[in-house]
């Protein structure tokens, strides 16, 4: 089983959009017995909040399902045992999840770092720009799974 931790700032709007767009590729191709995704963020400010309602507007607008009791976490320390892959929104969610721990065995990745045009996925509490974002994250995320799925 492939475990993938997805990290942002506040957990709130790219992680949890990349955890459940992730689930939706995975469900699609039948694997869904063969990953763990989860999501995270760097900072504790947002725990305990829901998912930012604009990014579930997306989701929903998108058909893509997601648990509407999910809440903010913060990464810890620990987290880095119990996933294969952790994967940072941006640059500066990179910086904060090396501040946490070392990455010993080449686990932290940038999203969009698996795709043909590496780059940052830009924040959309702050841009506002959630089709950006979606459109980003699914683009990182197809290629992610592409990447992980051809030793399955």
């Amino acid at each position: 089983m492939i475990k993938i931790c997805f990290v942002c700032l506040g957990n709130i709007c790219r992680s949890p959009m990349a955890e459940f767009i992730m689930k939706d590729l995975v469900t699609k191709k039948n694997l869904t017995n063969e990953f763990f995704i989860e999501s995270r963020a760097t900072s504790n400010e947002e725990n305990g909040n829901g998912i930012y309602p604009p990014a579930q507007k997306k989701l929903l607008e998108k058909g893509i399902t997601f648990d509407h009791s999910k809440k903010s976490t913060q990464l810890k320390k620990s987290d880095y045992d119990k996933y294969d892959y952790i994967i940072g929104m941006e640059k500066a969610n990179i910086r904060n999840i090396n501040f946490l721990f070392e990455d010993s065995n080449d686990k932290v990745y940038r999203l969009l770092d698996f795709s043909n045009n590496p780059r940052d996925i830009s924040d959309p509490w702050y841009t506002n720009d959630f089709d950006k974002a979606y459109d980003d994250i699914l683009e990182g995320c197809t290629f992610l799974l592409d990447f992980l799925t051809k030793n399955i």
